[in-house]
């Protein structure tokens, strides 16, 4: 199976940040114990807080941020790997002057219903 980058559409996930889903069981045809996806924010943006169900892991591909994973910060950057355990609650800002890139690695594959919005992130 292959699939071009640029065939894939965008979309904007529940926590606002700009995605592609690029393999998923459920869509992609195949048998696999998570979900992957390309995803990114724009200069000064940030995703929603919000927590899954299953246990997340970012890949940065290019770019500056700040992850909050329950109440604690990390700075990312280019080629680090961030580990999100299921059920924490997370957010991103983009704190460079470019794009932040990365890919989302969720175990088990990411639905709907095992992503939660956290409206008050004191929550």
């Amino acid at each position: 199976m292959l699939k071009k980058f640029n065939d894939i559409d965008t979309i904007i996930a529940g926590d606002l940040t700009r995605l592609k889903e690029v393999l998923h069981p459920e869509n992609s045809g195949v048998v696999l114990p998570y979900s992957l996806a390309f995803a990114s924010l724009e200069v000064g943006q940030s995703s929603l807080p919000h927590r899954l169900a299953g246990t997340e892991v970012y890949f940065f591909l290019c770019g500056y941020g700040q992850a909050t994973i329950e109440g604690s910060q990390y700075q990312v950057e280019q080629n680090d790997t961030l580990l999100v355990p299921a059920g924490a609650i997370q957010s991103l800002e983009n704190t460079g002057n470019n794009k932040l890139e990365f890919l989302c690695i969720v175990s088990p594959p990411w639905s709907q219903s095992g992503e939660e919005i956290i409206m008050d992130a004191a929550s």
